[in-house]
């Protein structure tokens, strides 16, 4: 255990986690029976703990360095999860397809069977293509999570798809394979674009706490722009009939212009616009491409499913 929260204390980021195979489990899909692996770490404890799923990024799979996340569900004693949900966004089965959706409901079957899980607290987060599958499996199943957070999310593919192909971004090219082509080519095409787009679902999110948080200098070629958090959020503020950040606010902020002057101290950083409606909150904060795990744990935690206490 101390080898592990050494670890777990490492600061350095790596595209592989150095010790992924120590904590490797495999997780048959209930649908196509395809072995899934998964970073597994259950709580040093016998009491029913809350679990933490996260999610990889959109060019990675299961072993991304997860670390600063599993430092904070240790932290907490938290039971800790990173499914596979069919690894890099690059092929059809992968992308919020419905395999991949399936994948994360396993991994958490698995949790729950393997250790004692809060069935009340089961927390999910990600950043990047994982804050695009925290929007997606928000929707797809909100009576399962007791809270979730997202970082600097892709919320519309098609959208994505012609920002990062004006920029030369070779990720436009990965969403192609996903969907078998451009958007408008086929109607087949912009169907797929649309299911695997969390923009378009976000209304059966609405009794979730989500929490969608975006850095300000954020952006194309190799990120994701601000505007796809605002997006997300307008469409959950549009539901419960709140206030939306309006195309002008928006615009300033992409011209790294502060709206807030909100302070919090889970983030260490300044925070340039703050909304809330409903069970969501939107916070755009000075950074770029990137989470603040501490700041995503500090939200989940304060979180149970009132049905389940």
């Amino acid at each position: 255990m101390k080898r592990l929260l050494q670890a777990l204390g490492l600061k350095r980021r790596h595209s592989v986690m150095p010790d992924a195979a120590r904590w490797k489990v495999v997780v048959r899909s209930s649908l196509d029976r395809a072995r899934q692996p998964c970073l597994f770490i259950p709580a040093a404890s016998t009491e029913p703990r809350p679990l933490l799923v996260y999610l990889h990024p959109w060019r990675h799979g299961y072993d991304f360095d997860s670390r600063p996340w599993q430092a904070e569900a240790a932290r907490r004693l938290w039971h800790f999860i990173a499914p596979h949900f069919r690894g890099p966004n690059r092929h059809a089965k992968a992308c919020a397809s419905r395999y991949a959706r399936q994948d994360v409901l396993d991994a958490v079957a698995y949790a729950q069977k393997a250790t004692h899980v809060d069935a009340a607290r089961i927390y999910l987060g990600g950043v990047s293509g994982g804050g695009h599958m925290t929007l997606v499996m928000a929707a797809e199943t909100p009576h399962l999570w007791a809270a979730a957070s997202a970082w600097c999310p892709i919320s519309d593919l098609a959208e994505f798809y012609r920002e990062s192909a004006a920029r030369g971004a070779k990720i436009h090219r990965h969403i192609r394979r996903i969907v078998g082509g451009m958007p408008g080519e086929s109607r087949k095409v912009d169907e797929a674009l649309r299911y695997r787009s969390p923009v378009y679902h976000l209304a059966g999110a609405a009794d979730v706490p989500l929490d969608i948080n975006h850095g300000i200098h954020d952006g194309q070629p190799k990120g994701v722009g601000i505007q796809h958090s605002v997006w997300a959020f307008n469409t959950l503020a549009s539901n419960v009939g709140a206030e939306i950040v309006a195309d002008d606010a928006l615009a300033a902020l992409r011209r790294g212009e502060s709206i807030d002057g909100v302070e919090d101290a889970s983030y260490g950083r300044a925070i340039h616009l703050r909304r809330c409606a409903g069970c969501a909150r939107l916070t755009i904060f000075d950074g770029g491409h990137e989470d603040l795990p501490g700041a995503a744990c500090e939200w989940l935690a304060a979180h149970a499913r009132k049905d389940l206490h």
